[in-house]
């Protein structure tokens, strides 16, 4: 597995698969939903006995794979759609797509989320116009010509500065220099932002420097924020092992649910996290008063996951002499030479910042108290950020060290 950090931390989070949908249009995306939300845990899986913290957006992995898998016929795209669960159906998969990209896209929301997409091709190479329309309808994504054959690091500067406008600064540098080449012939990005305010914030002056218990023989320091639970209510669950919390973002359409197990529980956690062990989780919290401390943190992550991708049973589309993406250019003379993902994340007493993007680049071949519970997180514990009445996943992870 290639995978690199960016600043000085290692970041364990799944993040991005989706949208605030509302109700209705959720269950015309459901298939869509379902099949980004299987495939988010199943890339987790592939990261989490990795020490360190973990993040990405599944959703932005996930839709460019999706652009990239419209262009892909016979074993290309059997391999791609058993990977990330797409719908067969051409109209269902395609429709779901673009009611999720709307929704996530709509006006006046209580936060900010967005989303894009584009294509970034060789000025001169002869793609199908049917493909690019195909992308644009669904997709939104939007076709720019560039010239990788001998402005190679000009075209590098363009799509990077398209990332970083599209992710309010947040996502630099996303296409390495080396990762382009004169053989380039397309890539395909997409980029997601959020930014949201809690609805019951903690106070800054309760904010306290305590112990964060990395592992049994390890602690770090951590500015830990705090809420009283004579002062609010959340949904809260309790097992055996684990303790789940969810807090709500202004407007009440987005959450961040955090799973917290007993120390020293997290491998078991793990072992069991899938979709529906997190729908079953969501369908059981009720309303508590709950005492919270939480530790602010902040991370940036960048993956390579082209080795991740094969091992999980997509080998053909990176193999030029096999790869068949002829639903791009009518000719089996592309392949997918590189995925990249890279994103950031920030919580704090306010809210939490998010941000991803991936590229994909294509070479051609050559008191009176009540009583209220403790959730005291002062040990790595993973969360994930969610549209609260579907519950799709638009980011999760794993914090092991906030000081980091």
């Amino acid at each position: 597995m290639n995978k690199k950090y960016v600043a000085t931390v290692f970041v364990l989070l799944l993040t991005a698969l989706f949208s605030c949908v509302i109700q209705s249009s959720a269950e015309d995306a459901s298939s869509v939903v379902n099949a980004n939300n299987q495939f988010a845990f199943e890339l987790y899986s592939k990261y989490k006995s990795e020490t360190g913290n973990i993040f990405f957006s599944p959703y932005s992995i996930s839709t460019a794979l999706a652009m990239t898998f419209e262009g892909a016929k016979g074993q290309t795209a059997d391999e791609m759609q058993a990977v990330f669960h797409f719908p067969k159906d051409d109209t269902l998969r395609r429709s779901s797509f673009q009611q999720i990209y709307k929704e996530i896209n709509k006006k006046d929301k209580p936060y900010t989320l967005k989303t894009a997409n584009a294509l970034w091709a060789q000025k001169d190479y002869a793609f199908l116009d049917s493909y690019f329309s195909l992308v644009k309808q669904y997709y939104g994504g939007n076709v720019t010509n560039l010239d990788f054959k001998t402005k190679t690091e000009e075209s590098r500067l363009t799509i990077n500065r398209w990332v970083e406008k599209q992710t309010n600064n947040k996502i630099k540098d996303l296409i390495p220099i080396g990762a382009l080449n004169s053989m380039t012939r397309m890539v395909l990005t997409n980029a997601i932002y959020f930014k949201g305010m809690w609805v019951k914030q903690f106070d800054k002056a309760d904010t306290r420097e305590k112990d964060f218990k990395v592992s049994a023989e390890k602690k770090v320091k951590a500015k830990m924020m705090s809420l009283s639970g004579k002062e609010a209510k959340f949904n809260y669950a309790e097992t055996g092992d684990l303790q789940v919390l969810e807090l709500p973002y202004k407007g009440e359409e987005l959450s961040m649910l955090i799973l917290l197990p007993k120390e020293g529980g997290m491998a078991a956690l793990e072992a069991s996290l899938n979709a529906q062990e997190i729908s079953k989780l969501r369908n059981s919290l009720d309303e508590e008063r709950v005492e919270v401390h939480l530790p602010k943190f902040k991370f940036e992550t960048k993956y390579f996951i082209a080795e991740d991708l094969k091992g999980m049973g997509m080998p053909t589309a990176f193999s030029p002499e096999s790869a068949d993406f002829s639903g791009m250019t009518g000719k089996k003379d592309l392949y997918i030479d590189s995925v990249i993902h890279q994103a950031f994340v920030e919580v704090n007493e306010e809210g939490t910042e998010a941000a991803a993007a991936t590229g994909i680049t294509m070479g051609i071949t050559s008191i009176a108290i009540p009583k209220f519970k403790i959730f005291n997180a002062d040990h790595p514990f993973i969360f994930v950020i969610q549209g609260r009445a579907t519950g799709n996943i638009l980011f999760l992870g794993r914090v092991n060290d906030p000081s980091a």
